[in-house]
């Protein structure tokens, strides 16, 4: 089953170990693992910028997303400012990567 047809379980979520990551990886080439800070944590995140031709286009966009987040009960970290998005994507819960964050990204795109 493609990533993308998964559905989010974040109630059972576990981190990734990096041999895990790396296979997922795959799975969603235009997505980054980035550390960066969360709150207090340095966490493991995908990251993906979009760039649009309007404002108006990222909105939709970033619309479409939160719908996507809404029914995968999964919620990124979106950052839209003029013609571009910025999405995060990672498990509060255990402050890292998950097997969720990749059918996220694999959703998004």
């Amino acid at each position: 089953m493609a990533l993308k047809d998964k559905k989010c379980d974040c109630r059972n979520a576990t981190l990734l170990s990096d041999e895990e990551l790396s296979v997922y990886k795959i799975e969603v080439p235009d997505w980054k693992v980035v550390e960066t800070t969360k709150g207090d944590d340095l966490v493991q995140i995908l990251r993906r910028d979009y760039k649009f031709s309007t404002y108006m286009e990222g909105v939709q966009f970033v619309n479409r997303l939160a719908e996507i987040a809404e029914e995968q009960d999964h919620h990124p970290d979106i950052n839209l400012g003029w013609r571009k998005a910025t999405v995060d994507i990672y498990t509060h819960s255990v402050k890292g990567l998950t097997e969720n964050d990749f059918y996220l990204a694999a959703k998004y795109d």
